[in-house]
Parts: C-alpha cells; sequence; structure tokens
C-alpha cells in the first residue's frame, strides 16, 4: 500500500457525507462527484472539491467507471472510497483503481470477485464447512434448469440476483406456476442494478431473522469481527429497521456466527470492511446468507455500540496500517437501533416518491445521531435509491435506544416529499417489536395494507383550511373582514382518494371552520416561514408546514399529511381507476411494453414496466379489455401521471 492525501468519494448522498466527514477527522481532503441531478446536493457542497460527471441516469455517472476515474485524475485524488450501493462491489472499479494508481479504499479485486457474487461465494463457502441454506448455484443459467433445480429443492424457494444486494433482483416463489415470469422479472432488474443477470435459487428459510456479523480485515493477517446485526426487519427484502447487539443473540452464538464470519474472511485473504449475512431460524441454527464485500447501510449501529468509527477504520487499512485493536479488546456496550428514512408512500405499497424537499428539521438530542444529504431544495429524483436518512438511537438497553429513536423520529420534520417516518414510529411502537421478536415477517404479518391505508385527522384538515386562507387572506388589522362582517372561505382539500369540504370564517387568527356538519374553533397564535403554534379545544399544540402551489403540507402530532387544495379545480370527467388511461406512478424509464394497439388484455395483465429509483414498478390492467393506444417506447423517460397506454373495456 502507499500513501495517499485526497479521497474521491465515487458515491452520492449520506453515505458520501458520513465518507468526507471521516475524512476531514483524519486529516485527508476530499472530492466530490455529482451528477447534474445533484448539483446542489449536500455531499458537493460538503467536500473540499467536487467534480461533475454527467447527466443523471446512473448508467452515465455513478455507474460509469470511466467517469470517475477521469474525475479522480482531474482532481489530483490519489485514493478511491466506493461508499456503498453503484461501484462499491464492481472487481473492475477495484481493478481500475488500482491500473490508475489509485488506493481503492475496499478489498481487493480478487475478493470482490470471490465474495461479491453470490453463486461464487456460496460454492466457496460450502467448501469451507461453513453452514448454508440449500439451493442451486450452478453455472446453467436456463430456465429449465432452474424448473429442474426448484423442484428438487422444494417450494417455496428464493430467486436471487448472484451479483448483488439490497433486495434487488430477489423474488419469493410459493409454487411452480410462478417460477418463470420471478425469474424473468429478477434477471431484467438485476441486470439494469447490476449489469449482470446471473441468477441463484435458494430454499426460503420460514420467518428467519436476517443477522449480520461485521468483519474488518488489515494486509498483514489480522481479521476481527464487531459483534453483530439484526437486520430482520425489512420489506421488499430491504431493510428498514436495523439494531445491535440482535435481541436473541447469547454469548456463545455471537461468538459462533463470528468465528464463521471470520472463516470466511481468511479463506480469501480478505482486507477491509466487510459483511457476512446470516439467516438465523427459530431453532437457532444460522445458515451463510452472502457476503457483501464494503460498508453496509445500516454501519453506524456497530460504531455505537463498540465505540469504533468504521470508516476511519477503512482508511487506516488502505493505508497499510494494522488493525488498533484484537478480537479480544471488541466489547459491545448498551444497544443502538437505526431507522431508515425512505421517499416512498406506505399506504401505496411503498411506492418511491419524487419532489422537493421544502423543509428540513433532522431531530438533536443525546444519543441520537442522523446520517444524510439532504437540504432544503434538494429534488428527489427518481434516478436513485428513495433513502433520504438514517436516524440513529443509542441508548444503556434496547428499551431506552427504541425510546429515544421514536423520539426522535417524532421530532424530525421533512416536508415536501411524501415519507415512511409514521410508519417506522408505528413499527418500533408495535408489541411485537418492543420485545424483540420481530422476524424478516415481521411487517407482511402485523401491517396489512388496510393498516397502512391513509387515515385522516379532521384536526390537521382543519389547520390546512386555516393556514391556506390565511396565506391567501390580506395582512394587517383587518385580515378576515369584509364590509359585511367575517369572511366565510370556501375551501376544498383533497387527501389521497377522499375530498373535503370546509367553510372558513376568518377573524385575525382565529378560525372557525366547519366540515361535516361539525364547527372547530383555532386560534394561531404563532406563526413564522414553516412552524406554527395553535390552540384547539383548549390545548396549545404546534406543528411545520409547507406550502407549495396549491399543495400544502402539515406534520404534527408525529404524522405528516399532505393536501391538495382543490378548491377552484375543475370537477375531474371520470374516476382515474377506470379511465382506461394507464399513467405512471412516477417519473422514471419505461424498460419494457408488453403489448400493442389492439391486444386483448385480462384484469391484472401487465401492460408495461417503469424503473424508477433503481427499482422496477410492473403496471397492470385495472380490468379486461383491449389496447387502444400506446403512447410510449421502450426506453423513454416519463414524467409522473403521464399517459403511457389507453385501454378500452370490452363491448365498449
Amino acid at each position: 500500500m502507499r500513501a495517499f492525501s485526497k479521497i474521491l468519494i465515487a458515491n452520492r448522498g449520506e453515505i458520501a457525507c458520513r465518507v468526507i466527514e471521516a475524512a476531514r477527522k483524519k486529516g485527508y481532503r476530499s472530492v466530490a462527484v455529482f451528477s447534474e441531478a445533484d448539483a446542489c446536493a449536500r455531499h458537493v457542497s460538503l467536500a473540499d472539491e467536487a467534480v461533475a460527471i454527467g447527466p443523471a441516469p446512473v448508467s452515465h455517472s455513478y455507474l460509469s467507471v470511466e467517469c470517475i476515474i477521469d474525475a479522480a485524475k482531474r482532481s489530483g485524488a490519489d485514493a478511491v472510497h466506493p461508499g456503498y450501493g453503484f461501484l462499491s462491489e464492481n472487481a473492475h472499479f477495484a481493478q481500475a483503481c488500482a491500473d490508475a494508481g489509485l488506493v481503492f479504499i475496499g478489498p481487493s479485486p480478487e475478493a470482490i470477485r470471490a465474495m461479491g457474487n453470490k453463486a461464487a461465494a456460496k460454492r466457496r463457502m460450502i467448501e469451507a464447512g461453513v453452514p448454508c441454506v440449500p439451493g442451486y448455484q450452478g453455472e446453467a443459467q436456463d430456465d429449465a434448469t432452474f424448473t429442474r433445480e426448484a423442484d428438487r429443492i422444494g417450494f417455496p424457494i428464493m430467486v436471487k440476483a448472484a451479483a448483488g444486494g439490497g433486495g434487488r433482483g430477489m423474488r419469493l416463489v410459493k409454487e411452480a406456476s410462478a417460477l418463470a415470469d420471478a425469474l424473468a422479472s429478477a434477471r431484467s432488474e438485476a441486470k439494469t442494478a447490476f449489469g449482470s443477470g446471473e441468477l441463484i435459487l435458494e430454499k426460503a428459510v420460514i420467518e428467519p431473522r436476517h443477522v449480520e456479523i461485521q468483519i474488518m480485515a488489515d494486509n498483514h493477517g489480522h481479521v476481527i469481527h464487531l459483534g453483530e446485526r439484526d437486520c430482520s426487519v425489512q420489506r421488499r427484502h430491504q431493510k428498514v429497521l436495523e439494531e445491535a447487539p440482535c435481541p436473541v443473540a447469547s454469548d456463545a452464538l455471537r461468538a459462533a456466527m463470528g468465528a464463521a464470519a471470520v472463516k470466511a474472511a481468511q479463506s480469501i485473504g480478505y482486507s477491509n470492511a466487510g459483511t457476512v449475512e446470516f439467516l438465523l431460524d427459530r431453532d437457532g441454527k444460522f445458515y451463510f446468507l452472502e457476503t457483501n464485500t464494503r460498508l453496509q447501510v445500516e454501519h453506524p449501529v456497530t460504531e455505537c455500540v463498540t465505540g469504533i468509527d468504521i470508516v476511519a477504520l477503512q482508511i487506516d487499512v488502505a493505508a497499510g496500517l494494522p488493525l488498533p485493536i484484537t478480537q479480544e479488546q471488541v466489547a459491545l456496550r448498551g444497544h443502538a437501533i437505526e431507522a431508515r428514512l425512505y421517499a416512498e408512500d406506505p399506504a401505496n405499497q411503498f411506492l418511491p416518491q419524487t419532489g422537493s424537499v421544502l423543509v428540513w428539521r433532522p431531530a438533536q438530542s443525546e444519543g441520537v445521531r442522523i446520517d444524510h444529504g439532504v437540504v432544503e431544495g434538494t429534488e428527489v429524483s427518481p434516478f436513485y435509491d428513495p433513502m433520504l436518512a438514517k436516524i440513529i438511537a443509542q441508548g444503556t438497553t434496547r428499551a431506552d435506544a427504541r425510546r429515544k429513536l421514536i423520539a426522535a423520529l417524532e421530532n424530525t420534520v421533512l416536508l415536501g416529499v411524501t415519507t415512511n417516518k409514521s410508519f417506522l414510529i408505528d413499527m418500533l411502537r408495535h408489541p411485537v417489536f418492543a420485545e424483540g421478536a420481530a422476524t424478516t415477517a415481521f411487517i407482511e404479518t402485523n401491517f396489512s395494507s388496510e393498516h397502512l391505508a391513509l387515515s385522516g385527522d379532521p384536526l390537521a384538515r382543519s389547520l390546512a383550511a386555516a393556514l391556506l386562507v390565511d396565506a391567501s387572506s390580506t395582512k394587517g388589522e383587518l385580515k378576515g373582514w369584509w364590509s359585511t362582517g367575517f369572511a366565510l372561505a370556501p375551501v376544498k382539500l383533497s387527501e389521497g382518494e377522499k375530498n373535503h369540504r370546509l367553510e372558513v370564517a376568518q377573524r385575525g387568527m382565529h378560525y372557525t371552520i366547519k366540515s361535516e356538519g361539525q364547527a372547530r374553533e383555532i386560534e394561531i397564535i404563532a406563526h413564522g416561514r414553516s412552524e406554527f403554534r395553535f390552540i384547539a379545544e383548549g390545548i396549545e399544540g404546534k406543528g411545520f408546514y409547507a406550502i407549495d402551489g396549491t399543495r400544502i403540507h402539515i406534520d404534527m402530532n408525529d404524522r405528516t399529511h399532505a393536501f391538495e387544495d382543490i378548491t377552484y379545480a375543475p370537477a375531474a370527467a371520470k374516476d382515474a381507476n377506470s379511465d382506461g388511461l394507464v399513467r405512471a406512478p412516477m417519473s422514471g424509464r419505461v424498460i419494457g411494453i408488453n403489448v400493442k394497439a389492439g391486444y386483448t388484455v385480462e384484469k391484472g395483465q401487465t401492460l408495461a414496466v417503469l424503473e424508477a429509483m433503481k427499482m422496477e414498478h410492473q403496471l397492470k390492467a385495472a380490468f379486461a379489455g383491449t389496447v387502444s393506444n400506446v403512447s410510449v417506447q421502450t426506453g423513454e423517460q416519463v414524467t409522473a401521471r403521464q399517459v403511457l397506454l389507453t385501454l378500452a373495456k370490452d363491448g365498449t
């Protein structure tokens, strides 16, 4: 290894900010890279220097090895930290850095090749005697082979992308009839996300815990583990809540899993940070799942309970320094839990969301850490992962950490884009999670679509109407007065699929709001740019709000609400769900059109596939009918609500 002084971070968002801060603390200069969509991003302003690397699509910017290497050369950087995602587990990129004379802050290209591919890694672990889930990880990739192997393994099975993680290219298949579609969609998504459509099969372990071991290795043959993390709370196979240590891990289990992880690393001469993931079944048996040859999103919880800065340690190891601690010196103290704040709508099947961040107020309290890449004005685009921030709480006990995290989420405000904040709070409050009993089936078992459906709040609705009337009314002493007395303002608000009619009477900052036969008295007692205080029914409360055109966002009582002011909007001619217009649910790229004009389709049939925020979204027919028009082509970039296809109902 050789000395270096300037680190280029080949990533974006919160992880780029995290690495920049660690580099600065250790006395290194930092270089950020950014696409056209990220020109005003936080990581760009936080770094010492920044280099533009291309247009928004990742294939032309963050996934372009040539662009990243060129940016390093132009900026004079002599080391590269890949963060996670993008090129972090790309052996070609690691080799390209070495060939360009750059220090790659991560494992060697050989280690990435050996462990970064799930199929190759699993074959190696079987040879090394590490317990593995039964499955198929062979080179033959034809459907006939997969069908035969699936029958041998037995359903249910998991179809997985061999070249990546994060839930992309992963499908649960419960019966043989669904295998062909699962293989096709997993291949397509894996190819888009990782550049490889290689797949493996694994027996589905029913309701396991997902437990992983953090490893660190230097270039002098020393390998240690930093304990385990429980990452069982997932949706779409993507982690949502993570904690350290695992609530059910005994010292003996920790030692056994840790020894297996260290053995896995030693078998390939691994160096730098990595994670060995296991499934833990109900009987306490664990099975190798995969190795992530990079830093993990959830690394902060391990840092909290060990007191070790993993990113700083990565930099030291890359510089050739030996690990400063032995296995015996690693001690876990207290408990830490992390929540991932996503731009997504839990009430709409967790559909990723886009838009502009109008208000951002991260919580600040003892024992709370927030890793983020957000500034007010940040545009959440369809091109990247929808994770906005990680909120981490540390306590002396698990109950202490959970309580602090709930409070931190309640006091964190992000308005302008729909997020999963309220859902995170609901999960943390759930008795199953509180008891430490959550498995990978936690969300599916305890949060039905009915539970996640948007529920109205009459007080929030009344406050939205009052704030909208206030924003549009005259300022000064006569606010709310007409020559004939009180100003009466009709307001019509849309919330999800529901419309609400209200009538607002205003006198100064006193409001009477009538809706659905009931009247509510509200007084706004303090009013700033985005924060307000009010009195309703004798109780004083506070909240945050933002108005963006005809849309108003409110955060209060640990819930966020978004209303559309449709007071003066023309009435919709038809129900959007039955008018035959198939619209894009969000901005993205059309990667598949399965029909043509004149095709007859069944209800629920997939008509097109949209790729957005690194995920594929299948657009299905709302009813049986005939395709009368296809308005877009494969590869076309589309905007939210754009009409893609038109269906005509049978008999019309």
